[in-house]
């Protein structure tokens, strides 16, 4: 502690040199000013005319009291003027201006008070306009400037006023206190102001990167759901592809190795695409923008569900669709996801339930639609499938997104069942023409 006393003792002159002696508007940080500030145009006309009163005040002093002279009087009453209008944009060189105007003074002063020419009762140099000039001065640098470099300035300037005042006879030293308790309290508030706009910048910019980080977690979750919608695409189509190339040569009779070396390596393809699926899953699920087309590809209804189950009859997969009720308008959101509910539903059953038969139904009703998918038990033993995880997740996913029920798991004949329960959310449609702007 006493070695950290001693270099900032040591430090204190460099440090004093660096904070005071600039031309700097903010030395030594943010400026962290008041967002009043920010009207200075508007400011400016008030003060220009508090100047105005200020000057003349202190022209009347200086020139008669002091004895300068009207052109003297003139002369460091309108440099402090002008500094007090500055230091809305300099408070540091306005500073510096007052304070030399107050040693300047000093010598007038002492010859006018030796020759009982002050006809004021006080202690120099704070006397009305020049505890006036100060206050609003320092007040302006402490809104604009570190506190260090406040209180800095409010110890030289109390520290010259008592030297300069030491010159001149003293009136009463009671108002030598009283001005120093008002220049401290006039730095003190504006210490607090800059402390509060501090503060509050310092609020909005966390605010500000507490919203990007927000926006960045939704981006990342909605890449996180496209991954996921990529994974349902991708996987039923390569899994489609695998079967059918494991089914191709028991449909030709006799065939040649050419053609089992083919279709093997149809399959391995296709099986290798499936591993490497989580990668792909990974790279869309970095920062890195979609594609174009990734964005605007179009999204498959429930209209394309006999595509689908064709698709899955191809594969060599059982399957059997019913519908009941009333087909109603429904929202592309509830469309697509019971599109894909089914679809990754046959691709599981495809994968991990060969020579089973798969049951559809589309349930139709007011309250929603009900998409319930079956299998029976399997007859053989599934092959281990790589790159598999996300199709439950996504089902879930999907079906809580929309503000519905999904039920999955085994039913007591060794078989799955998925079952999911969509509100019916109102489809989006053009509103009416408005006959009176028919254009025809």
């Amino acid at each position: 502690m006493v070695r950290r006393t001693a270099r900032a003792l040591r430090d204190w002159p460099r440090t004093l040199r660096g904070d005071l002696m600039t031309w700097q508007a903010d030395p030594n940080g943010p400026p962290g000013r008041p967002r009043w500030l920010d009207w200075r145009p508007v400011i400016m006309v008030p003060l220009v005319m508090l100047a105005v009163g200020l000057l003349v005040a202190g022209t009347n002093q200086y020139a008669f009291a002091f004895g300068m002279g009207v052109q003297l009087g003139v002369l460091f009453a309108g440099a402090q003027s002008v500094a007090f209008v500055v230091a809305l944009y300099r408070p540091v060189q306005a500073w510096w201006a007052t304070l030399l105007v107050m040693v300047m003074v000093t010598p007038f002063a002492a010859n006018a008070a030796s020759g009982t020419r002050i006809p004021w009762s006080g202690a120099f140099p704070w006397n009305g306009v020049g505890i006036a000039m100060q206050a609003g001065v320092l007040y302006l640098l402490a809104v604009r400037v570190r506190p260090r470099i406040a209180v800095e300035a409010l110890v030289i300037t109390v520290l010259a006023g008592i030297v300069c005042g030491a010159a001149v006879p003293l009136r009463d030293p009671h108002d030598i206190r009283l001005a120093i308790a008002v220049l401290a309290v006039t730095v003190a508030m504006g210490v607090a102001l800059r402390g509060v706009a501090v503060a509050r910048t310092q609020l909005v910019v966390q605010e500000e990167l507490t919203a990007e980080e927000r926006s960045r977690r939704t981006l990342l979750e909605e890449r996180n759901r496209i991954a996921r919608e990529l994974h349902d695409v991708v996987a039923h189509h390569m899994s489609v592809v695998s079967i059918q190339a494991q089914v191709v040569p028991h449909l030709v009779e006799n065939p040649s190795d050419e053609l089992r070396e083919n279709v093997e390596g149809i399959r391995q393809n296709a099986v290798d695409a499936l591993t490497e699926l989580r990668r792909v899953l990974g790279v869309l699920r970095s920062e890195d923008p979609l594609p174009h087309a990734a964005r605007h590809a179009p999204q498959p209804t429930l209209e394309r569900l006999d595509e689908l189950i064709g698709n899955a009859r191809g594969a060599g997969l059982t399957v059997t669709a019913g519908t009941t009720g009333e087909p109603r308008p429904l929202s592309p959101g509830v469309e697509l996801s019971a599109f894909r509910i089914v679809q990754e539903a046959l691709s599981n059953a495809i994968r991990h339930a060969p020579g089973a038969r798969v049951r559809v139904e589309i349930r139709h009703q007011d309250s929603g639609v009900t998409v319930r998918i079956t299998n029976t038990a399997p007859d053989r033993a599934a092959p281990p499938a790589p790159g598999i995880g996300h199709g439950l997740l996504g089902m879930r996913e999907r079906t809580a997104m929309l503000g519905g029920e999904l039920a999955t798991g085994a039913t007591p004949d060794g078989g799955y069942e998925v079952i999911a329960t969509l509100p019916a959310l109102p489809a989006v449609t053009a509103p009416p023409a408005d006959p009176a702007e028919d254009p025809r």
